[in-house]
């Protein structure tokens, strides 16, 4: 039998999973499923599906039709079942579940551990909001705000969760404290990926000396919107280890507690921290 600690300083697989999604709850389940068993026969022990898996509408109000309570509904079904199934970790990118306001959902990252488990939920803190020519987005006007951070503990450290575009604020990424992974399930636009994506994923896993996994919707949706993809694994020293541009499908690494050590060995930053 493996020591504990041992095992912990083993790589770990990982897989985060890329979709273009419709507006249909069962087809994005269908696929979400292929893709994770895909991953799963790969050797991945952890799978992060990106935002909004399982709908995209023709309309931003469309997803409030289909909130979920927290705790109970068919996509949170699912992704239980399926980590039992698989026996591995799966992060459900982001779902709609009921806020106090009718008008409005939470958008929530859930974790279910191999037993199908659900660990820890995070709610979306930052909404985005953008105008450039014809392209506008304003979140606000049907998500409520989280306010909490959340992470949990995985067999090779500490992961962060984030969603999307809470990648443009730092402090976030402070206030998880020391992770060995921070993962970003996220549905960037074309135009702001195309800009700041890669630079700011690579920035966020330079700065906390950590693995950064990114699953992302890539691709023309049949609601007209189109996303950036490029779903990536980088490792600490911001290297990409593997991506996809467009298209579905799996992007897929190790996390290795050694290169964390390494990296942060031979550049203490987080120890050189003045400010806090």
């Amino acid at each position: 039998m493996n020591d504990p600690i041992e095992t912990a300083l083993l790589p770990y697989r990982v897989a985060a999973i890329q979709m273009v999604s419709a507006p249909s709850v069962e087809r994005n389940l269908e696929q979400a499923a292929t893709l994770i068993e895909q991953a799963a026969q790969d050797g991945a022990r952890l799978v992060l599906l990106p935002e909004y898996f399982c709908f995209m509408g023709h309309s931003d109000t469309d997803k409030v039709a289909l909130r979920e309570p927290a705790g109970n509904g068919p996509i949170q079904t699912f992704l239980a079942d399926t980590a039992r199934r698989l026996g591995i970790w799966i992060i459900g990118g982001t779902l709609p579940v009921a806020a106090p306001e009718p008008s409005r959902v939470l958008n929530a990252t859930f974790v279910y551990d191999p037993q199908g488990r659900e660990i820890v939920r995070y709610d979306k803190i930052h909404l985005f909001n953008f105008v450039k020519g014809t392209e506008a987005f304003d979140e606000a006007r049907t998500i409520r705000p989280g306010t909490e951070v959340r992470g949990f503990d995985a067999p090779f450290g500490h992961v962060g969760l984030s969603v999307c575009y809470d990648l443009r604020f730092p402090e976030l990424y402070r206030a998880l404290g020391d992770c060995a992974l921070i993962v970003v399930p996220a549905a960037f636009t074309y135009t702001t990926g195309q800009a700041h994506w890669e630079m700011l994923l690579r920035a966020r896993a330079v700065e906390n000396q950590c693995y950064v996994l990114a699953a992302a919707q890539g691709g023309k949706h049949e609601n007209g919107r189109r996303t950036w993809g490029h779903s990536m694994l980088i490792d600490p020293w911001g290297t990409i280890v593997a991506q996809r541009d467009e298209g579905p499908g799996v992007v897929a690494g190790d996390i290795d507690p050694a290169r964390i050590g390494e990296v942060r060995q031979s550049l203490p930053a987080l120890r050189h921290r003045v400010l806090a």
